[in-house]
């Protein structure tokens, strides 16, 4: 169920998560409100995919997106949360983040330790950034679903 329905595009208003992302993993994560999560295939499978993100009109960067049972929420609800690999000066709250899920790269699982859970995400992250140079997924990065219909960019190329 992990490929089926990829690429996966999706758009929705960041909202703030728990928090844990950036203070404890230093890894910075958007959280995507629940209507937009539901809104994902029941059936997709959890775990860690890539793709490309934008948020509002900005540049399309690369990203890594967890899709996962959060247990604080005794399993009820699934949170998608993306990465994105890129350093943003402020956050990012309350605004438009498109992505389009384009790649698979492993099941949820458990760590043993805070460490461990890191140096995983950093390994997903190298992966993420080796299959999004291929000319597949890159093509992805071009995507009109990345220009939002508004038209308030100065420069439409």
């Amino acid at each position: 169920g992990a490929m089926r329905h990829l690429p996966y595009f999706c758009r929705g208003e960041v909202v703030k998560g728990f928090g844990r992302g950036s203070k404890e993993l230093g890894i910075p994560t958007a959280n995507f409100s629940e209507q937009v999560v539901e809104s994902f295939p029941s059936d997709i499978s959890t775990g860690i995919y890539y793709g490309w993100a934008c948020v509002g009109n900005g540049d399309v960067h690369k990203m890594v997106l967890s899709i996962g049972w959060n247990p604080f929420y005794k399993n009820i609800k699934k949170s998608v949360e993306t990465h994105i690999i890129h350093t943003f000066k402020e956050d990012f709250y309350g605004e438009i983040l498109s992505i389009v899920i384009t790649g698979y790269i492993r099941p949820e699982k458990n760590f043993d330790s805070l460490d461990a859970l890191i140096s995983a995400i950093q390994e997903d992250i190298e992966e993420a950034k080796r299959q999004l140079d291929l000319p597949e997924h890159l093509k992805l990065k071009e995507d009109n679903f990345f220009h939002l219909p508004e038209g308030k960019t100065v420069n439409n190329h």
